[in-house]
């Protein structure tokens, strides 16, 4: 059994970028050295990348500080995208009805943890 396997998880919740975008980034950073995710985030155009940038970069400050790992042997173990809240807004229509806006949120989490 492997001996202290830390861990060190960062969440950011009711992130104002749909799931489903903001999937297609945390794919591409899954299971890559933080080094490595850094440079694809900056280096990706999508909007979600300032977020998931923010959550990474916390993840890491929290390994190091808070555990005491050294950043740069981390790798991100795990990440995920879950749904938020959803905003309903109102957009008026013909004949005084009104139609639904949901605007989607989404919950980002990062783990990660030291290479061996």
């Amino acid at each position: 059994m492997e001996a202290n396997k830390v861990e060190v998880k960062a969440t950011a919740n009711t992130v104002r970028i749909t799931p489903r975008k903001a999937r297609l980034v945390i794919d591409m950073i899954r299971n890559k050295d933080t080094k490595e995710a850094f440079a694809i985030l900056k280096l990706t155009n999508k909007n979600a990348n300032e977020a998931i940038y923010k959550v990474l970069k916390s993840a890491v400050a929290n390994a190091e500080h808070n555990n005491g790992l050294d950043a740069n042997n981390l790798y991100v173990k795990a990440a995920w995208v879950n749904d938020g809240i959803r905003m309903k807004r109102m957009l008026p229509r013909a004949k005084g009805r009104g139609d639904v806006i949901i605007k989607r949120t989404s919950n980002i989490t990062i783990v990660v943890a030291e290479k061996n």
